[in-house]
């Protein structure tokens, strides 16, 4: 399922089954597959039944899950359920202003990501419904500075938009050097060579390949 601007009421694409879709990706040469549970999200208490059959499905390619994963606990089911890596943003978030986020980072080191979800410049938390004052920039030097291997970055306003990358954000939140995945507006095999150029480690895809803008093949060999 995709949303437009992470809005629940706003259904853009119904895609069906999560581990059916997961088994069509991977055979269509999906190196890597990314898994967010919106109930998680929106709720606070995700489903790791659903990352299981989702990383079942997905066979020896890793899964990367995120949604609702606000304590070490949620984390630790979705890594015992089969996660390679989890992206936490709330949990993050509460985490940088009382230094627990550099434990954090030691303890699940290159398997915990950083999601850095941002509207207008300024972090949002709580399934993108709570608007905070920190600017995406700021968190993720703060990030960086206590061991932060990696950093997701959503324009929540270009989500499942299909309007292009939000490239300043990302210029401004690379800054700090650590390794980028960009997320939101992507739209065509062009954006995608943009994020490329611009440094970015990788990108999530979502709308653009349920919609047909291109397939996963050719975003491959694009890339490439």
């Amino acid at each position: 399922m995709r949303l437009s601007e992470g809005r629940r009421e706003h259904v853009t694409i119904e895609g069906g089954d999560p581990a059916s879709a997961a088994a069509r990706f991977v055979s269509a040469g999906a190196g890597r597959l990314h898994l967010v549970d919106l109930d998680g999200a929106f709720s606070g208490t995700p489903t790791p039944a659903l990352v299981e059959r989702v990383v079942a499905a997905a066979g020896d390619v890793p899964v990367q899950v995120g949604g609702g994963l606000r304590d070490e606990r949620a984390i630790d089911a979705a890594l015992e359920a089969g996660a390679a890596r989890v992206l936490v943003g709330t949990a993050a978030l509460a985490a940088v202003t009382d230094s627990s986020l550099s434990v954090l980072a030691k303890r699940y080191a290159e398997r915990l990501v950083v999601a850095v979800d941002a509207r207008d410049g300024k972090v949002v938390a709580d399934g993108w419904t709570t608007e905070t004052d920190l600017t995406a920039a700021e968190l993720a030097r703060r990030c960086a500075a206590v061991g932060v291997r990696r950093l997701l970055v959503t324009s929540t306003r270009r989500d499942g938009s299909l309007s292009g990358p939000d490239l300043p954000l990302l210029r401004d939140v690379m800054e700090p050097g650590l390794p980028v995945l960009a997320a939101g507006g992507i739209a065509s095999l062009d954006d995608l060579a943009k994020l490329r150029d611009l440094g970015c480690e990788g990108a999530i895809v979502g709308s653009a390949l349920w919609s047909g803008r291109f397939t996963l093949p050719e975003a491959l060999a694009y890339s490439a």
